[in-house]
C-alpha cells in the first residue's frame, strides 16, 4: 500500500524492503527513531524489530536498515538518529543500556562518521506520567533514594556518511525558522532574511546559538502530530511523537529546500509532515497498517498548510510501488 504525490510518497511496508527498491545516492537527509526493542511493543508483526528477544537481535536487525541508508544517501550527507537511554526493566532497582552508544558504534560499522549529538531536556514529572517508571516517582526518594532515577534525556545523534558533499546546505540569508518555545525578542525581526554582511544578521545569530547548543532546553513536547486515533485496542504501549520542534531544526540545518528527506520508520508521519511543511520531499515507511492510515490524515494536513516548492521534482516512483 502506498500513497504517492509530487510532494511526498509513503508506503505501508517493510522498510527494508522498500529501501531496496530506492535508487543509490537518492536521498539528501534521514530522520527517523528507530523501535526501541523491549521498551515499546509496536506490533505482533515478526518483521517489526521492536520485537527482537534481545538487544543483540535488535542491533543485528537494525543494521540492515543503517547498512542501506549508507547506500541511499548522497555521499558527505546526514543522517540524524533520535534515540534515548532505555531502562532494562521498571522494578525500581534497574540498570540503564546505552542505547546510544550501541547506535554510534553501528553506524560507524558501516561508514557513517559521529558528527553531533544534542541533548534534549525532558521534565520529571512529564515523564514520569508518560512511562510510569517506578524510580521516577517521588514516592521512591520519600522512601529510598539509592533507588531514585533521572528523568533521561533524549539524544538526536548525527552521522555523516563517508565521502565528500557536492551540494552545499546553504543559508545564505542565514536561519530565518526558529522552532521552539522561547520568544524572539522583537527588535530582531528586522533582520529576519537579512541579505547584507552575515556578521549583523542579529535574527540569525539568535537562532544559531540554540541550535548550535549541545543541550536544546527549548523543545515544545507537546508540538506532535495527531496519533491516537492510530493506536491499536491491542497495543501494549503506544510512544509519542518526535517532537516537530526536533524535526524542524534538523530539516533546516542539514538539508536545502526541494531535497528528499527519508524516515525508514515513519510512525503517524512526523517526519514527512516536516519535511513538507519546510519545502522538502519526504519519503516515509511505516510497518503498522493503522499508524499509516494516521499518517495519510497528517499528510493531508501538510499539504493543505503549505504550498509546493517552486521547483519541485515528481518522484521516481519505478519500481517502488
Amino acid at each position: 500500500m502506498a500513497m504517492i504525490t509530487d510532494r511526498y510518497a509513503i508506503y505501508n511496508g517493510d522498510c527494508i524492503e522498500v529501501m531496496q527498491s530506492l535508487p543509490t545516492a537518492s536521498v539528501h537527509f534521514s530522520i527517523y527513531s528507530p523501535p526501541f526493542a523491549g521498551l515499546y511493543v509496536y506490533s505482533s508483526n515478526e518483521r517489526d524489530i521492536s520485537n527482537c528477544k534481545d538487544y543483540d537481535q535488535f542491533m543485528n536487525h537494525y543494521g540492515f536498515v543503517v547498512k542501506d541508508l549508507h547506500r541511499l544517501t548522497l555521499p558527505g550527507r546526514l543522517t540524524a538518529v533520535h534515540c534515548t537511554d532505555i531502562s532494562s526493566g521498571n522494578s525500581g532497582k534497574d540498570s540503564l543500556i546505552d542505547l546510544p552508544g550501541k547506535i554510534i558504534e553501528l553506524h560507524q560499522q558501516h561508514g557513517w562518521h559521529f558528527v553531533a549529538r544534542h541533548t534534549i531536556w525532558k521534565e520529571p514529572l512529564w515523564v514520569r506520567n508518560r512511562t510510569m517508571v517506578k524510580s521516577l516517582a517521588h514516592k521512591t526518594i520519600v522512601d529510598d533514594g539509592a533507588y531514585a532515577g533521572v528523568a533521561s534525556a533524549d539524544y538526536l545523534l548525527i552521522f555523516r556518511r563517508s565521502g565528500e558533499n557536492t551540494i552545499p546546505v546553504a543559508h545564505p540569508t542565514g536561519l530565518d525558522h526558529y522552532a521552539g518555545e522561547c520568544p524572539i525578542p522583537s527588535e530582531l525581526h528586522k533582520y529576519k532574511g537579512w541579505t547584507g554582511k552575515q556578521t549583523e544578521n542579529r535574527f540569525s545569530h539568535w537562532i544559531w546559538r540554540r541550535y548550535a547548543s549541545s543541550i536544546w532546553d527549548d523543545i515544545n513536547m507537546g508540538r506532535v502530530l495527531p496519533f491516537r486515533d492510530g493506536k491499536d485496542p491491542d497495543d501494549e504501549k503506544h510512544v509519542h511523537p518526535l517532537q516537530l520542534d526536533v524535526i524542524d531544526r534538523a530539516i533546516c540545518l542539514r538539508s536545502n529546500p526541494g531535497e528528499t528527506v527519508l524516515t525508514p520508520f515513519m510512525g503517524v508521519g512526523s517526519e514527512v509532515y516536516g519535511a513538507v511543511q519546510l519545502g522538502r520531499r519526504g519519503i516515509g515507511i511505516e510497518l503498522k497498517e493503522s499508524y499509516f492510515k494516521q499518517a495519510i490524515k497528517n499528510m493531508e494536513i501538510a499539504v493543505e498548510d503549505t504550498r509546493a516548492p517552486d521547483q519541485a521534482e515528481l518522484f521516481d516512483v519505478k519500481g517502488m510501488d
